[in-house]
């Protein structure tokens, strides 16, 4: 809706950016915060409650009169966006058999690239017919449909909360057998919490300043025009809703994926400095940027595994919670560091910045894989 607002408002490309800025990092810290909440109430209404602070958002958006309420409006929807992972991971883990994990990651993750791509399509088309108050109430309304869909089958969203905090007494009584009670707190002391959230940053990082710059970058460096370098950040999303698909097959049949994750991180590495170089062929790019997004998701549901495995029991909410808040974090940091680059005229450092991105993450995923394994052992 950037667009829209722009014009609305008389905004500058400074202040529109401010607004995701704000909307990552209210993200970000709501995301820590509803772990915790998650492993206190459940689940299920915090799900409620991230719902209805969207619906909120969106009619916010939709009767606004000037940038306090722009900014307002990503303050609230940053909120509401902060519950997702805490929610979903911890209801997916509860509701779904160890074996099948894989699967149902992966399914998440798709339905996820398949919203991403939708909601541009639903708001523009909306907005172009009408205006953008429009599109914001018709958000709204889907988003409140979506929250009655969830009211109504509210009781296929339970999960066990005694049972967890049943099992975190029982790991913590195990951890401390003199019976001193442990710290909401100690689970921060596991490094792999720590190896995970560097993994998900510096991922996000990578993929959100290659969505946000790869059609100027490819201009400056190919001469693609940029309406077909956007076309080119369409394949990357089709790649990574694929990817998914695939890899949740693989995490389920291979069970390592700490391999997973290397060799296609390894790919896409090779690829971005192939990019970099400045003299592929332009008929090729295309091609590169599916198998990128391709590879992308292929991580992504032995990315979810480990997690999992780094969880101790009966503090998925709030590990989840920190874990992915990397990733908010990481969209808002890497798009902010590589906008520098790209305006002092370096586009070749967009791809080598991603490169040495992906290089810096392999290492967390094998030291995460034989934290666990020395764990269990």
């Amino acid at each position: 809706m950037f667009p829209w607002l722009k014009d609305a408002f008389a905004l500058s490309y400074a202040e529109l950016g401010l607004l995701m800025s704000v909307f990552f990092v209210v993200s970000c810290i709501a995301q820590a915060a509803s772990g915790f909440l998650v492993d206190r109430i459940g689940a299920r209404p915090v799900l409620f409650g991230g719902v209805g602070l969207f619906v909120l958002a969106a009619l916010i958006y939709s009767q606004s009169n000037g940038y306090a309420m722009l900014l307002l409006g990503a303050v609230i929807a940053g909120c509401g966006n902060g519950i997702f992972h805490p929610v979903d991971y911890t209801l997916i883990n509860h509701k779904v058999s160890p074996p099948n994990l894989p699967y149902a990651y992966s399914m998440h993750g798709v339905t996820g690239y398949l919203g991403w791509a939708a909601a541009p399509a639903f708001m523009v088309a909306i907005a172009q017919f009408a205006d953008w108050r429009i599109a914001f109430l018709s958000a709204a309304l889907l988003e409140a449909l979506i929250l009655l869909v969830l009211w109504l089958n509210k009781n296929q969203l339970i999960d066990n909360v005694k049972e967890r905090h049943e099992n975190s007494h029982a790991s913590s009584q195990a951890a401390n057998p003199a019976g001193v009670p442990e710290s909401a707190f100690a689970f921060l002391r596991l490094p792999a919490v720590w190896l995970c959230w560097v993994f998900f940053f510096f991922s996000m990082a990578s993929t959100s300043s290659l969505q946000s710059f790869a059609p100027s970058a490819l201009f400056s460096i190919y001469e693609v025009p940029l309406t077909v370098g956007g076309y080119y950040i369409t394949l990357l999303a089709l790649g990574s809703a694929g990817g998914v698909l695939f890899g949740g097959y693989l995490a389920a049949k291979l069970q390592a994926p700490e391999k997973i994750v290397s060799i296609c991180l390894s790919i896409t590495v090779v690829l971005c400095l192939l990019l970099s170089t400045g003299v592929m062929s332009t008929h090729l790019i295309p091609m590169i940027f599916f198998v990128l997004g391709f590879g992308y998701g292929v991580v992504a549901p032995s990315r979810d595994l480990l997690v999992k495995k780094a969880t101790p029991q009966g503090v998925a909410g709030r590990v989840y919670g920190i874990v992915y808040s990397g990733i908010d974090l990481g969209a808002a940091v890497g798009p902010f560091i590589f906008g520098f680059f790209m305006d002092a005229g370096l586009p070749k450092a967009l791809f080598l910045g991603i490169v040495v991105f992906q290089i810096m993450i392999i290492p967390t995923v094998f030291k995460v894989t034989a934290g666990t394994t020395a764990k269990t052992a």
